[in-house]
C-alpha cells in the first residue's frame, strides 16, 4: 500500500513493511525530550516503572526554558529536581543556563544537531512537532509518554491519516512562514488536522527557509495536527551540513519522500505569492485576519522570539525594521533569543546593541511570557503583538488580556507605530 512521509517513518520504526491510518504500533524512538515544566512528574512516574538506568544515555534530553532563568522558588526547585536526575543518569544533552548550548528547547535540539531526517522524536511539550521541519516525525505527549519512553526507548503510536498542502507560488515581501501557517490554520480551524500528519510539499517549498519551516511545522498542533512534516530538500542538507555534520558523515539517518500515490483525506494548494500579512485575533490561533482589513488597534506590548520565532534569522529582520527607530511611547518591546547561540550571535552583529538603543528589552533565552511564566505577563484589559504561537484566553497573564499573533515584521513594525501595523507604513526597509 502506497504510504505518506510520516507512514513511512513510522513503519520502518515498527519494524514493518507497511502501516495503514488507524492502526495501532509500537515504534522504537530516536529522541525523547523534556522541560522543566513536564520532566518533573516524568521522573516520578520514570522511578514507579522499577526501571534504574534510561534506555539511552545521548537520546534523552532534558532542556529547562519554560521558568528559566528561575522566576522563583517553585521553579528552582523543578529545575534541581530534573537536574539532579540529569547528573546521576549521566544524560549527554542535558541543556541548562550557564552552557552556550542552553536555550529554548526546539531551537536548541536543531542547533545542537540532535534531528535528522527519519527519526522518530517524542517530547512532553506540544510544539515538539517542530522538528518536523528537517523530515523528521516529532511530536507532543504527556509526562507518562515521556517516562515510559525514558526507560523502553518505544512508545505506542496509532498511525495518522495525513492532509496534503501543496505550496506553489514566492511569498511576497515581508511574507514569511509565520503569515503562512497562520493563513493555513485560518482556513482549516483548530481541529482542521486533528491527529492528521500535516503534510506540506510542492514547489513552494523551497521558497521558504529552514527558519521558516521550523516555525510552520512548530505551530501544525495549533490546527489539531499529530505532526507536521516537509521534503528533505537542498535547503535542509545545507541546514544539516551546519547543524548536524556528524550526523550527515555517520549516515545514521534516512530521506523518506510520500509515495506517487499515497493517500490524503484532502489536498490544499496554497499559493503563497497569495498569502497576506496575516495576525491571528484573540482567542484562537484560527481567528486569522489580514492586515488592513480592520480599525486600528493601539497595543502595550509586543515579544519578538521563543521556538516559533527566536532564530538569528528573525533577530536579523527585527533589527532591519527596528535599527535607527524608536519604540513608541508607552509600548514594552520585549525581544527574546532563543538560544545562547543565538543571543551570542546578536551581539556579535550588533542586533543587541542596535535592539537595546531602540528602546527594547532584550532579554536571556526563555519560554517567559509565552506561556504567562515571566518576562512580560500582561495586565487586565492590555493588548500584545507576539511571535509566539499561542493566543488562548489567559495565555501570556491575565484573563481579560488579549494576544494578537504575527510574524516578526509585523511585530516589530507594530512596536514602532503603537498599533498593530506592517513594515510597509513605517516606511521600513530592513532585511525582509
Amino acid at each position: 500500500m502506497a504510504m505518506t512521509m510520516t507512514q513511512k517513518i513510522l513503519a520502518r520504526h515498527a519494524g514493518l513493511d507497511k502501516v495503514v491510518p488507524g492502526q495501532l504500533i509500537e515504534a522504537s524512538l530516536d529522541l525523547v525530550l523534556g522541560n522543566d515544566i513536564t520532566t518533573p512528574p516524568a521522573l516520578d512516574v520514570f522511578a514507579a516503572t522499577g526501571v534504574a538506568q534510561v534506555f539511552d544515555k545521548e537520546k534523552v534530553v532534558i532542556v529547562p526554558d519554560h521558568f528559566t532563568p528561575n522566576k522563583d522558588i517553585a521553579s528552582a526547585e523543578q529545575a534541581k529536581k530534573i537536574r539532579l536526575f540529569a547528573r546521576t543518569q549521566g544524560l549527554v544533552n542535558y541543556y541548562e543556563q550557564g552552557e552556550m548550548e542552553m536555550g529554548i528547547e526546539h531551537v536548541v535540539l536543531p542547533e545542537n544537531g540532535l534531528v535528522a531526517p527519519g527519526d522518530v522524536i517524542i517530547g512532553a511539550d506540544s510544539h515538539t512537532c517542530t522538528y518536523g521541519a528537517l523530515g523528521a516525525f516529532a511530536t507532543g505527549v504527556g509526562s507518562t509518554d515521556m517516562a515510559c519512553g525514558m526507560a523502553t526507548g518505544t512508545a505506542w503510536f496509532r498511525v495518522p491519516s495525513a492532509l496534503r498542502f501543496e505550496l506553489v507560488g514566492k511569498p511576497s515581501r515581508w511574507v514569511t512562514g509565520k503569515d503562512v501557517i497562520l493563513y493555513i490554520i485560518g482556513k482549516i480551524g483548530v481541529d482542521g488536522a486533528l491527529y492528521r500528519s500535516m503534510e506540506f510539499t510542492g514547489s513552494g517549498v523551497a521558497e521558504l527557509s529552514m527558519e521558516e519551516r521550523l516555525t510552520m511545522a512548530n505551530m501544525a498542533i495549533e490546527a489539531g495536527g499529530k505532526n507536521g512534516i516537509f521534503p528533505v530538500d537542498e535547503k535542509t542538507l545545507a541546514y544539516l551540513e551546519k547543524y548536524a555534520p556528524k550526523r550527515l558523515t555517520a549516515g545514521n539517518f534516512r530521506i523518506v519522500k510520500p509515495d506517487d500515490d499515497a493517500e490524503y483525506e484532502a489536498t490544499y494548494t496554497i499559493d503563497l505569492a497569495k498569502v497576506p500579512l496575516t495576525l491571528s485575533f484573540p482567542h484562537l490561533p484560527s481567528n486569522a485576519k489580514v492586515l488592513g482589513t480592520f480599525p486600528e488597534i493601539a497595543i502595550d506590548q509586543v515579544v519578538i522570539g521563543s521556538c516559533t520565532n527566536g532564530r538569528i534569522n528573525d533577530m536579523r529582520v527585527a533589527r532591519g525594521i527596528l535599527k535607527g527607530r524608536k519604540v513608541a511611547k508607552g509600548v514594552r518591546c520585549i525581544v527574546i533569543p532563543g538560544s545562547q547561540k543565538v543571543y551570542l550571535q546578536c551581539v556579535r552583529e550588533g542586533i543587541a546593541e542596535d535592539l537595546v538603543e531602540a528602546g527594547c528589552v532584550f532579554s536571556a533565552p526563555t519560554c517567559g511570557p509565552c506561556l504567562g511564566g515571566h518576562m512580560g505577563i500582561l495586565a487586565s484589559g492590555e493588548k500584545c503583538v507576539s511571535t509566539t504561537n499561542r493566543n488562548f484566553v489567559g495565555r501570556m497573564g491575565h484573563v481579560k488580556s488579549e494576544v494578537y499573533l504575527a510574524g516578526v515584521p509585523v511585530a516589530a513594525a507594530s512596536a514602532v507605530a503603537g498599533h498593530i501595523a506592517g513594515p510597509d507604513e513605517i516606511g521600513a526597509e530592513g532585511e525582509a
